[in-house]
């Protein structure tokens, strides 16, 4: 499936994959409960005391991941010509029930003669591995039913074969979804004839 066609088969699929998608979630702030840590004050004149008033310790908090489950929805991108660009849509959905509590990583692995060129969205995404993945950092705040993408540009090798070009993944990590049998969809590049025939 490509990019885009992907309006097209969505409309068949679940409720979820028909929203708008969110590019970059916007963040909602979790502040949970926490525990006070009670202050002892020190008696003046004991070792390390002072004539001071005690000073107020202010109560920690602690992220608690959501109940979210992630998944990758699989985006083909459009055909280009050896030596050409095209762009890979890691699309990354939340079939809930709860909003994203947590920050969620995308990574894009490219297939062998594929390089990244950007500019990415979004503009903090990372090449690693030597130009063979792209990482993107998206914050929390994906409601449930919403989705993010990530737009990595690439160009094809000069010297590839017409064809389909495997090997490409989209992949996702979150604290808050442990189960990973939904987060991680392969890519397939079609090499298109050049525009000259040659």
């Amino acid at each position: 499936m490509t990019a885009s066609c992907a309006a097209t088969v969505l409309a068949t699929g679940p409720s979820w994959a028909l929203r708008r998608p969110e590019p970059r979630p916007a963040v909602d702030v979790v502040t949970p409960k926490a525990p006070v840590v009670p202050v002892v004050p020190v008696a003046p004149g004991a070792p390390g005391g002072s004539a001071g008033p005690a000073v107020s310790t202010l109560p920690a908090l602690v992220a608690q991941p959501s109940h979210s489950r992630l998944q990758v929805v699989r985006l083909d991108p459009e055909a280009a010509a050896p030596d050409g660009t095209t762009t890979i849509h890691a699309f990354v959905a939340n079939r809930g029930p709860e909003t994203t509590a947590s920050p969620f990583t995308v990574v894009v692995t490219l297939p062998p003669g594929v390089t990244p060129v950007g500019p990415f969205f979004p503009e903090d995404c990372e090449v690693f591995q030597g130009g063979h993945r792209v990482r993107c950092v998206f914050g929390p705040g994906l409601k449930e039913g919403r989705s993010a993408t990530a737009l990595v540009p690439v160009r094809l090798d000069p010297d590839l074969p017409v064809g389909t070009l495997s090997g490409g993944w989209v992949a996702v990590r979150s604290a808050d979804d442990q189960d990973e049998s939904s987060h991680r969809q392969p890519f397939d590049i079609t090499v298109a004839e050049p525009a000259d025939g040659s």
